[in-house]
């Protein structure tokens, strides 16, 4: 596995890809890696010829009042959980190498942001898609391959890739979760013992509100009522939001008759954890977005 940090290594190893007519394959990480992430790498190698990984935690997605100082790393950990995956290249710049002077060029997005963790994340998005950007055009993979826990992320990528016309199949996997259900994250480390048995009744929330859809209803709110209800009754922690929405527009719907993503965010002391289903419109589990 080679390990490079600098913009300038990186173009020659992509180039020397590209001029073998190679296909790569790309894993976008912020580091801290754990089974959802290596599950994309294990995709990405089936499906490729070569598989680069990043690790990069990016400053431009991170609020004034956010846990970016804080948020997990280990890098030899990483490192070592990248090589037995079979990453060929890890990509690992820091901050100074990314953003080397302030960003005179601002990204924004319009839509797909109002909703879900953009709507008290205001930027986060843009920071998103600026790194993202830069990453697709040093890495220029033939598929980028990311976890649909961050299904907004998802969303927000599809419409880069759609709108600026990148050459780049977007391929998003199911959430890995532990065997009680919890999606894994590598804020789970912050939960207290507590907390993390707490933390379940996400996605048994959410399960709920699968099975009223199943079982026939289309009336968003009810579901998202009986969502909310779950969840509330077995937590110490504090609701941000409980939504259904059209995926991947992220818009409301008054009956569910297309795909949805039926999500959810909870605050506890120092972490907050969020969580989804997506669905199609009978409830049928989406396992795979491309």
């Amino acid at each position: 596995m080679k390990v490079i940090r600098t913009i300038d290594a990186i173009k020659k190893v992509i180039q020397d890809y590209k001029a073998q007519n190679k296909q790569i394959g790309f894993v976008a990480t912020m580091g801290f890696l754990h089974d959802g992430h290596l599950q994309l790498m294990r995709a990405a190698k089936q499906e490729n010829d070569i598989v680069v990984a990043s690790i990069f935690v990016n400053p431009l997605q991170f609020g004034p009042n956010e846990d970016f100082e804080k948020y997990p790393r280990n890098e030899q950990k990483d490192t070592q959980l990248a090589e037995e995956v079979g990453i060929d290249v890890l990509f690992m710049p820091t901050a100074e190498e990314m953003y080397p002077q302030p960003m005179i060029i601002q990204m924004g997005i319009t839509r797909r942001v109002d909703v879900l963790c953009g709507r008290s994340r205001p930027g986060h998005f843009d920071g998103v898609l600026t790194v993202v950007t830069k990453l697709f055009h040093l890495i220029q993979p033939t598929k980028a391959y990311f976890g649909l826990k961050d299904a907004q992320q998802v969303a927000v990528i599809d419409a880069l890739i759609q709108d600026l016309n990148f050459p780049i199949a977007l391929v998003g996997l199911p959430t890995v979760r532990e065997a009680d259900g919890l999606a894994k994250s590598s804020r789970n480390v912050y939960l207290s013992e507590t907390e993390r048995k707490e933390a379940v009744s996400l996605s048994k929330g959410l399960q709920a509100g699968k099975q009223l859809l199943l079982s026939g209803e289309r009336d968003p709110q009810r579901i998202i009522d009986e969502v909310t209800k779950t969840i509330e009754l077995n937590i110490s922690g504090r609701i941000d939001y409980v939504e259904l929405l059209s995926y991947p527009s992220l818009e409301q719907v008054t009956s569910v008759d297309q795909p949805i993503i039926l999500a959810t965010a909870v605050f506890f002391e120092h972490a907050r954890l969020i969580d989804n289903l997506l669905l199609d419109e009978n409830g049928s589990l989406i396992t795979r977005y491309n």
